[in-house]
């Protein structure tokens, strides 16, 4: 049994960097849910990777909700202002934001390395893309989710709270964290929920490309971390599956301004991956 809830029934969600990853996972978790998504990303067109905006919102439709593809470079500040004016000529609300856009290949190329081998264009890459978007978007949305007493969700790292990758990544995601507190700070009068939730190792496009070896299995090293199994590690469904039950429930406002790893909301809130497992991997 999963433990996910429907009743996202005419609610009106966004999803950043939903081409594929984690974030196409959590559109199709709120779409299933019933929930009209729009789906943004750079991804108009079948590349190395697979996953475009267009795929993400034909499998939401398929699943039970409404996807909206919005291609969408999400360092350009005109055209995430032009995807909240839309939402609100179209729809007049907005319910759920996830911030989840992030340049997961172009990082791939510094994991392990100490700081004096990370370029300070690592620096930009990873606040341009993973902190500033975010802030972005937050703001373009902000009065709409304010009116419907919304929820905002960072995806974030347990890189905030100990070393991961390098220097540069755990920094970003500690300003994504404490981004995430500030906000809740300033939305206190408000019914507006603001959390970072942090996923483990999912199984994402860009992980499914690592071969198996010779006894069948997928393993990954992540330098300086050690050794996984790719069979242990989340899918992308399981941190949708978090995004659901927050925004389902009527109390989330307890959590705001807080991280929470998806495998302990699992527990909390009674949801599994889609094999039934609750995978913990960090």
């Amino acid at each position: 049994m999963s433990g996910i809830p429907d009743g996202l029934e005419g609610k009106i969600a966004v999803v950043t960097g939903a081409s594929r990853g984690i974030g196409k996972g959590i559109a199709l978790e709120l779409g299933a849910a019933g929930a009209t998504v729009f789906v943004t990303g750079r991804s108009a067109t079948k590349g190395r990777i697979p996953g475009t905006v267009h795929e993400t919102a034909a499998e939401i439709d398929a699943a039970g909700g409404v996807g909206i593809p919005f291609v969408c470079d999400h360092r350009d500040d005109d055209a995430v202002e032009r995807l909240f004016e839309r939402i609100r000529t179209e729809h007049g609300r907005l319910d759920v934001l996830v911030n989840n856009v992030y340049n997961s290949p172009a990082a791939a190329r510094w994991l392990g390395k100490p700081f004096w081998e990370v370029p300070p264009a690592a620096w930009d890459e990873s606040f341009d893309v993973g902190v500033r978007s975010h802030y972005v978007a937050s703001f373009f949305a902000a009065p709409l989710l304010i009116e419907s007493g919304g929820l905002i969700v960072n995806i974030s790292s347990p890189g905030a709270r100990r070393y991961m990758h390098n220097a540069v990544y755990g920094v970003a995601k500690t300003a994504l964290d404490r981004l995430t507190a500030d906000m809740a700070h300033n939305l206190a009068g408000t019914d507006v929920t603001v959390v970072s939730v942090w996923p483990g190792i999912v199984d994402t496009e860009l992980l499914q490309m690592v071969p198996a070896d010779a006894t069948g299995q997928r393993l990954v090293t992540l330098p300086g971390e050690g050794t996984f199994d790719l069979a242990e590690a989340e899918t992308p469904r399981f941190p949708g599956r978090a995004v659901v039950a927050l925004a389902t429930d009527a109390g989330r406002r307890a959590r705001t301004g807080l991280p929470w790893q998806v495998a302990d909301l699992a527990v909390v809130y009674g949801f599994t991956d889609i094999d039934g497992r609750v995978p913990r991997i960090d």
